[in-house]
């Protein structure tokens, strides 16, 4: 008795077959998909000229909210075309000039008076939690590397009527060096700020001028 004759499909078909179903089926669900590059949430571009005054600086000396403010400029200025930032000095010399208490909607309007500015960027960095290398909290020494924590917060004022704009803040944790304690409170004076705790700025300022780019969104 004859053995019955069945034709065999050569070895892998199948499997060819079901990644070419696969790969059909990727193209359908990502046909309909583009990227699309948003606007900014804050369009500084109708102001064309945006004054700002130093960041303040608590639990800290030195010079590294000078460092950031500088910092903060130069992300405005490449995230944005159009606009020209105005630097208008420390706070407390903006204060005086102005008479005013405080960074605020009174301070803004007389600067709006001064320098004939639309808005103003008021900013103030806060360290905390500065933890030293080794055992070194509160000796005088310099150049100490320690791990800081730092939040940074500003806001856009109108100078017309002193109203809030709009506002941002972050946190951020890094190992910097270049530092003194004194007493305690660190003294940020490195020769090279930027090697020291540049990193440290460069994320607090990143993420408070988020809304100040354009962004690539799937749709």
């Amino acid at each position: 008795m004859s053995t019955p004759y069945r034709r065999l499909s050569p070895p892998g078909r199948p499997l060819v077959a079901v990644l070419l179903v696969l790969f059909i089926l990727a193209g359908i669900a990502c046909g309909g998909s583009h990227r699309v590059l948003l606007p900014p949430r804050l369009n500084l571009s109708p102001y064309g000229q945006i004054g700002l005054v130093t960041f303040t600086a608590e639990n800290a000396k030195g010079s590294l909210h000078e460092f950031a403010t500088r910092r903060f400029s130069e992300y405005v200025l490449a995230a944005q075309t159009g606009i020209e930032v105005l630097e208008l000095g420390a706070a407390d010399s903006v204060l005086r000039r102005t008479r005013s208490t405080e960074l605020g909607s009174a301070a803004a309007q007389a600067l709006g008076g001064e320098r004939g500015i639309p808005v103003v960027f008021f900013g103030h960095l806060k360290v905390s939690n500065v933890k030293p290398s080794g055992s070194l909290a509160g000796l005088t020494l310099p150049r100490v590397e320690a791990t800081v924590s730092a939040e940074l917060s500003v806001e856009l004022l109108s100078t017309k009527s002193g109203g809030t704009l709009w506002r941002s803040s972050a946190v951020a944790s890094e190992k910097v060096g270049g530092l003194a304690l004194v007493g305690g409170e660190p003294v940020f004076s490195a020769k090279d700020p930027n090697s020291a705790y540049g990193q440290l700025v460069n994320r607090l300022v990143y993420a408070v001028t988020y809304d100040m780019r354009s962004t690539w969104v799937t749709q």
